[in-house]
């Protein structure tokens, strides 16, 4: 036995010096097993979209050795019975077959369809989590931009998989794609007949996104996975804000062996919850719809989740009288405004807003540590809203099952929601931003005079006083670190010699920005404030207030590190403290 181990050693030892001689990637290899990541819950939201894809790949190269993505024409002959001499294609016949007479090929299926629902739930997710924290600043843009990128491919990866078995449901999804490119002013009709070979549905379709889904969009997908890795490492992992955390350090632990070991048991995490999921919950039986026929279109006929946001829009939009004739040239507005217009709008204001941000801002700093939603108002009811919006768009495109289910008028429902997608991301906007003052000025009140006790004292001359908790440094560290965010003030439009000074409207629209953003805010507490608060009669109680005060001014000064007491109990807590800068 041991010498086989050590046969097996000294070959694996003489296989990595070969590879390390020729390659050099041993040092690679040892300067990423060191890499610092922090630990926090929510980053494991990005890995659940990495395992949900490696899923995908994995049964997705099982579905494609059984299906035939053919529209050719066939009568059924198999198990299913009531399908026995159906006419379908070839593609929905494969179909069929996979499910019913290939073993584990239903399993498989499912696993491949509830893959793709949680890929996109953890890209969405992930992203709430990068907006909401600020993780897009400098110098995270063009990465925030990649995983943009990466939503969008999802969406477009789900999509032509859904359409493959070449079902009921799956044609109508297709029949509505034919109408919103012939929406398109001019070029519609000439990329409708380029997309589908001819008249809908044509013959050529299925083949095409066949090849889209199991090749373009795939190889896509994993090209910018591994930019989008190779950038995390690049810029190196964010990190929330705590005791010892700056913009130059990370705290956490190496990737070795802590995250290896961590990684791989979560995968199979995920990996099992998906197979628990594909064998006990049926998810799109084809076999209920029957092959695609352009006559039958029943109540319930939705798509996936992901894409429900895009019906929901084409269901509130009125027909009649929507229909514009522009020089010989039909402008049907009741499909190009829903989908296209509307969430070409929603999906371009959360690619720019970074960049909108800094140009509010105008800082040029690189942001490390994470902010707490509630100190960035404006940014977290913008993200509110816009989900506000997705929110609404999904319930209505389900108006025709709240309508059956809950005994009500789908017209009034229709109506309603028509004045909800307008009205309720603006209420939302407006109830999130006094949600997060009003946090903030909690969080002042905390620092100043510490948690209420309930223990009320009787001073000498007869007073009685609330005893108050005084915070420990964590907490009193994570309220007060964050910088002040004022609005930009704005130089005068001509200099001392009365010319008019160069890029004044620039910088106009710029104040008029930071004003919106930053106008309304509350201000951490300052040292003075907090040595003002802690020399009051009814704050002797409290202990720590020069400590407090000491961690206020290392959080308030630019670039500093934080105060001792509060790096040495980050070290003590994390375990690790790699300053890679």
């Amino acid at each position: 036995m041991s010498t086989r181990a050590t046969t097996a050693e000294r070959a694996a030892g003489g296989t990595a010096d070969y590879l390390d001689q020729r390659t050099g990637i041993g040092l690679a290899v040892k300067n990423f097993a060191r890499k610092i990541f922090p630990d926090h819950w929510s980053f494991l939201l990005g890995e659940i979209a990495l395992y949900s894809f490696v899923v995908l790949l994995i049964s997705g190269v099982f579905l494609t050795m059984f299906f035939v993505p053919s529209m050719g024409l066939i009568e059924y002959e198999g198990p299913l019975a009531s399908m026995d001499g159906v006419e379908m294609s070839e593609a929905f016949a494969s179909t069929l077959h996979l499910s019913f007479e290939v073993t584990g090929g239903l399993l498989m299926r499912q696993i491949h369809h509830w893959a793709a629902l949680l890929f996109m739930a953890s890209i969405v997710t992930h992203m709430m989590r990068v907006f909401f924290t600020g993780a897009f600043r400098k110098p995270r843009e063009i990465n925030w931009l990649v995983g943009f990128v990466l939503m969008i491919l999802g969406l477009g990866a789900g999509f032509t998989g859904y359409s493959l078995p070449d079902d009921v449901l799956s044609g109508n999804g297709l029949r509505i794609t034919d109408g919103v490119v012939k929406s398109i002013p001019i070029i519609g009709s000439y990329m409708s007949y380029f997309i589908f070979g001819g008249e809908f549905p044509g013959e050529h379709i299925i083949p095409r996104l066949f090849t889209m889904h199991i090749l373009l969009i795939p190889g896509l997908i994993l090209a910018l996975i591994g930019l989008h890795l190779f950038l995390v490492v690049v810029h190196k992992h964010t990190h929330f804000p705590g005791p010892g955390r700056t913009d130059r350090n990370v705290v956490g632990f190496p990737l070795f062996p802590v995250y290896v070991a961590k990684a791989g048991g979560f995968f199979f995490v995920v990996f099992g919850i998906l197979a628990l999921m594909g064998g006990t919950m049926t998810i799109n039986p084809v076999w209920n719809y029957g092959p695609y026929d352009p006559s039958p279109v029943s109540a319930g006929a939705q798509p996936d989740w992901y894409m429900l946001f895009l019906e929901g829009s084409l269901r509130l939009m009125p027909g009649p009288g929507w229909e514009w004739v522009i020089g010989g040239y039909t402008l049907p507005m009741n499909v190009l405004i829903p989908a296209v217009v509307i969430p070409g709008l929603l999906f371009t204001m959360l690619a720019l807003y970074p960049f909108v941000e800094a140009f509010a801002t105008g800082d040029k700093r690189e942001h490390h540590v994470l902010d707490r939603p509630r100190n960035a108002p404006v940014r977290t009811a913008s993200g509110v809203a816009i989900l506000t919006a997705f929110f609404i768009l999904i319930l209505a495109g389900s108006n025709d099952l709240i309508a059956t289910h809950f005994d009500l008028s789908i017209n009034d429902i229709t109506r309603i929601f028509r004045v909800l997608v307008i009205a309720l991301p603006i209420l939302a906007f407006w109830v999130t931003k006094r949600i997060c003052l009003g946090l903030q000025r909690k969080d002042r009140d905390l620092v100043l005079h510490g948690h209420e006790s309930g223990r009320i004292v009787r001073l000498a001359h007869g007073e009685y006083l609330e005893v108050h908790t005084p915070l420990d440094e964590y907490e009193r560290w994570t309220l007060v670190q964050h910088e002040p965010r004022r609005p930009l003030e704005l130089e005068p439009a001509e200099d001392e010699r009365g010319v008019r000074r160069k890029g004044y409207r620039r910088d106009a629209i710029r104040a008029r920005v930071s004003r919106f953003f930053y106008e309304d805010r509350v201000e951490p507490v300052t040292p003075a404030e907090l040595a003002a608060a802690h020399s009051h009669g009814e704050h002797d109680a409290l202990e720590g207030g020069a400590g407090g005060q000491e961690q206020i001014e290392a959080s308030q000064a630019h670039d500093t590190q934080p105060a001792a007491g509060g790096a040495v109990a980050g070290r003590s807590a994390r375990g690790h403290d790699a300053r890679d800068r």
